[in-house]
């Protein structure tokens, strides 16, 4: 879907991420430290979470935030909240793809030549640069926009948003580095979309939709079990 930024060029994302890791220096022994210690998760419930995060298509992502949020987004219910989330998607990606394609780091199952939790992927992910991470941009871009509209969850939201850019990491598709960088330059597209006026419009009535006090809420024991999952994980 068209992003908010439509007419004018992405961020490059170049000039506000550090380079990724050298070969053998101290941050890439920590990229590959936080990989190996991650490995163990792999077939457990949070590895199953991390191939659901990994799911950017509407209608399912709506609902990556849904237990943090204490709403269940969708397009009949919250229109408002479920465009804006689609919309800021594109702007919030194409925000990591200056430096993707400068510097088209390799990840880490072609490193380490372990599974990952999208097997369908696979090729794909072998020709898209690793750093920085898309998919981090994106949920910690959503995190943001999502504590804008509900202050009072803020702190659930934003830690929802750190364990999404995880699942990046428990899926064995991206670096550590990889989801900082791609968390910095989502929260820069963030601070660019203030400036756009339909995103602002559009940002009102998601919070008018979200002040309305007949809105679905998620399964209880779903949230329980997902706040299990990811206290694990951690």
């Amino acid at each position: 879907m068209q992003g908010y930024l439509y007419e004018r060029p992405p961020l490059n994302s170049v000039q506000f991420v550090p380079a990724p890791p050298a070969d053998g220096s101290a941050r890439q022994q920590a990229d590959d430290a936080a990989s190996d210690a991650l490995r163990p998760l792999e077939g457990t419930a949070r590895w199953e979470l991390a191939a659901r995060d990994a799911d950017l298509s509407f209608p399912s992502a709506a609902s990556i935030f849904a237990c943090a949020l204490g709403v269940s987004v969708s397009d009949s219910e919250t229109p408002a909240l479920h465009r804006l989330l689609q919309r800021s998607l594109t702007d919030l990606g194409l925000a990591t793809y200056p430096a993707k394609k400068a510097y088209q780091r390799s990840r880490p199952f072609m490193t380490n030549q372990q599974a990952i939790c999208t097997p369908d992927d696979r090729a794909l992910l072998e020709t898209d640069g690793s750093y920085p991470s898309g998919h981090s941009a994106i949920g910690w871009g959503w995190a943001l926009i999502l504590s804008q509209l509900a202050p009072e969850r803020a702190e659930d939201i934003l830690s929802r948003g750190r364990d999404y850019a995880r699942s990046r990491m428990v899926c064995n598709v991206h670096w550590m580095s990889d989801t900082e960088a791609g968390m910095a330059a989502g929260a820069a597209a963030f601070a660019q979309l203030q400036n756009n006026a339909l995103f602002q419009a559009t940002m009102t009535a998601a919070r008018s939709e979200l002040d309305a006090q007949t809105l679905a809420v998620p399964n209880p024991q779903d949230c329980a079990e997902e706040a299990e999952i990811l206290s694990a994980g951690r």
